[in-house]
């Protein structure tokens, strides 16, 4: 199991977000993030930040640091660490099984992702058994989309996505993230989608739009 930073508003949550770092950063990264989000309208919820494991980075070479996956190059597409995303997708099922046993219901459990984590986010939401609540993936895009459309769960065949991308993005240019929306599009998908004129980054109005999504699914 994937040792995390757990923060509740409450006792006896019946909401869970899921919050994934992106690459280098871990678990308490979003925490200041996520607790600028108003979501008491929900009742108590419960937000969950798992720590990646730590492993060596081919484009930053060779360092360890913790990474959801490994970076083969700088092409996101044609050279994917298809093992190392197969990994962290088991693991991210697990905590989401264990918020089931803790009694959160499956559409009462969201999954969000930053870069990397966006990039887990997704895969994980599509493939997992049950219906979830929603996807969130920030700055980040669809990994393995040529498997996408036959592995992913009926349960969640329809499940609503929210993406938002910065316009000045170096790190994941922003047609990697227009690709993965109108791949999941085409999947059938509701994704609502949101660019700002922000770097590599988060920003306040992007936070605010991401609320009133919550609030919108979990409401």
């Amino acid at each position: 199991m994937l040792e995390t930073h757990v923060v509740e508003t409450g006792p006896n949550p019946g909401t869970t977000l899921i919050v994934l770092h992106g690459l280098g950063a871990d678990g308490h990264d979003f925490v200041p993030i996520c607790g600028e989000l108003d979501l008491k309208s929900l009742g108590a919820v419960r937000f969950v930040f798992p720590h990646a494991p730590e492993r060596p980075v081919t484009i930053n070479g060779g360092y360890v640091m913790r990474a959801w996956y490994d970076i083969l190059g700088a092409d996101l597409v044609k050279r994917e660490d298809e093992p190392g995303l197969r990994e962290s997708l088991a693991q991210i099922m697990e905590l989401i099984d264990r918020e089931r046993a803790r009694g959160v219901a499956a559409d009462r459990i969201v999954l969000v992702g930053f870069s990397q984590g966006c990039a887990m986010a997704l895969m994980t939401a599509l493939r997992y058994p049950e219906r979830l609540g929603g996807a969130v993936g920030l700055s980040g895009y669809l990994p393995l989309a040529a498997t996408t459309a036959a592995e992913r769960s009926p349960a969640n065949a329809n499940l609503p996505i929210f993406m938002a991308h910065g316009t000045q993005d170096p790190v994941v240019v922003p047609a990697r993230g227009t690709a993965s929306r109108d791949a999941l599009q085409a999947l059938g998908h509701d994704v609502e989608w949101h660019e700002y004129p922000m770097p590599h980054s988060v920003c306040m109005e992007e936070i605010e739009d991401l609320n009133a999504w919550l609030l919108k699914q979990l409401g």
